[in-house]
């Protein structure tokens, strides 16, 4: 789970099958303190029934086309109603999902998220999907440092492609259990022969307890 906080409204965030589904309710919240009845009145719209079912058409292989098609000939009459719940048993969508619990509410894949943002304020879309890419970029940021600290603990034992956590298997008993400290408390010589205990043997190889 993540946050963003777009013009002083906090959105959250969930990864989903490796997909990010943004917060309906959270967005919703920005225009009023009834949310339900915004995403609902959102439903009712036909561009968002047709959006949504193009949508489910291209990436959704299990989508319910004739349900979707009852829902698109009532969209915009008078009497037409929807909730999520009722769109996603229907039609067997997958875009948009809803959640119970603390961060339950309505969610939907970053695509319709964005495009319900646009409904609700242009302005607040643009900052959102401004928001949205600074936390990619940082998310990123991170896999990128968490990529080299492996790569860098292979190439010190000389075990290309192995993790702390595959060295620390192979190792004597009385080296374990003895915790982690950040390598930046040794230089990289030091790293690298395996020469200095600063805080006491927590990081082993072959032969020897060494720091980490």
């Amino acid at each position: 789970m993540a946050k963003i906080f777009v013009k002083e409204s906090e959105i959250t965030i969930l990864s989903i099958n490796k997909n990010d589904y943004i917060s309906l309710t959270d967005i919703a919240r920005h225009k009023s303190d009834d949310p339900t009845s915004v995403i609902s009145n959102w439903l009712r719209n036909r561009n968002t029934i047709e959006y949504l079912g193009m949508w489910e058409t291209l990436f959704n292989p299990v989508f319910k086309p004739l349900e979707f098609e009852v829902f698109k000939n009532q969209a915009g009459l008078n009497a037409f109603t929807l909730s999520p719940q009722k769109w996603i048993t229907s039609t067997g969508a997958i875009g948009i999902v809803t959640r119970p619990g603390r961060y339950g509410g309505t969610y939907a894949h970053k695509d319709i998220a964005f495009k319900f943002a646009s409904w609700i304020s242009v302005e607040f879309e643009l900052y959102m999907v401004k928001e949205f890419q600074r936390l990619k970029e940082r998310e990123q940021a991170q896999i990128g440092w968490s990529a080299k600290r492996e790569l860098a603990i292979s190439f010190a034992f000389g075990i290309p492609g192995q993790s702390r956590d595959d060295i620390e298997k192979r190792s004597p008993a009385k080296c374990r259990g003895l915790g982690i400290l950040s390598m930046s408390r040794m230089t990289n010589v030091e790293y690298r022969m395996g020469l200095f205990c600063i805080a006491g043997p927590v990081y082993v190889n072959d032969k020897h307890c060494i720091c980490h």
